[in-house]
């Protein structure tokens, strides 16, 4: 009973629009004569005829490439980061640890879209302070819009806004380690490096596996940087990324069972993305566990 009003949410919220999706994905609008008077459209049986077209669309193939290459400079970056400054807080002889958290953390609390506009605006140069400075010091002034700095631009918009979760979590993780261990090692002789690569990075490895999980769905589902970067630079076309080439389908085309099938592609792209990475983690945790 406890479970009861949970499990009714998420059947309405979560489950069925999966399987209406999947639905609507082997569907299809067929047309008869000009389009006109009842009975003229009806949604009739596709087959796999939707996903055909899905996996020969090149528009979804290039914004699958694209968002592979944003994901190798944000997954890295933003973990490293995380990783650093969870270290860095986790010392003995930090100062205002507190403010120095609510710093890191704070930007995860600022919506996607609010912060994609304020990049945005500091990428563009008759607006941003930063290409001012630049002007005065007579140092480049590289577009930040255009071209491969592009991917950089909307990769530090990723950077800036998700670091701060990873490291609360692996920081989280850090805390919780006995401080008997540190002791030990200290006794030992342990430098404070030695301790951070021997010790607490071994002992955070769920905490890594599991931040880096949340950031590959993160970065497979990418969409609010780029949409709301697109109106500032000519550079980002409607398909930049699979789920701008759904919403551009199924709301700017009205092909709402193409978009279906390709949002049934990229959530199993996920899921298998995701399945591989989890088997292979704890595969390697039991052949060191037998160690």
């Amino acid at each position: 009973m406890f479970l009861l009003p949970a499990s009714v949410l998420f059947l309405l919220f979560f489950a069925l629009p999966i399987g209406y999706a999947v639905w609507l994905s082997f569907r299809k609008a067929h047309v008869s004569g000009l389009g006109l008077g009842a009975g003229a459209r009806k949604e009739v049986w596709a087959g796999f005829g939707n996903y055909t077209e899905a996996f020969h669309d090149s528009e979804l193939l290039h914004g699958a490439l694209r968002v592979l290459g944003y994901g190798c400079i944000v997954v890295p970056v933003m973990l490293g980061l995380a990783l650093l400054f969870a270290l860095m807080l986790d010392t003995e002889r930090v100062r205002l640890a507190p403010f120095t958290r609510l710093a890191i953390f704070l930007p995860y609390a600022i919506p996607g879209v609010v912060a994609a506009l304020m990049w945005g605006f500091l990428y563009l140069p008759d607006v941003s302070p930063f290409y001012y400075v630049l002007d005065k010091l007579n140092l480049p002034q590289p577009n930040l819009l255009d071209g491969g700095p592009l991917y950089l631009a909307i990769s530090n918009i990723a950077v800036w806004g998700g670091t701060g979760f990873n490291m609360i979590v692996i920081y989280t993780s850090l805390r919780s380690i006995p401080a008997e261990v540190y002791e030990a090692a200290k006794l030992d002789g342990a430098t404070p490096l030695q301790i951070a690569l021997k010790i607490k990075i071994p002992m955070v490895a769920p905490s890594l596996v599991l931040t880096f999980f949340f950031s590959i769905i993160a970065t497979l589902q990418v969409f609010n940087e780029p949409t709301t970067l697109k109106p500032l630079t000519n550079s980002l076309n409607t398909s930049w990324s699979p789920l701008m080439k759904v919403y551009q389908d199924a709301f700017h085309r009205g092909d709402i069972y193409s978009a279906a099938a390709e949002a049934t592609l990229i959530a199993l792209a996920t899921l298998v993305l995701s399945f591989a990475f989890l088997r292979a983690a704890n595969s390697r945790n039991k052949q060191e566990e037998a160690r």
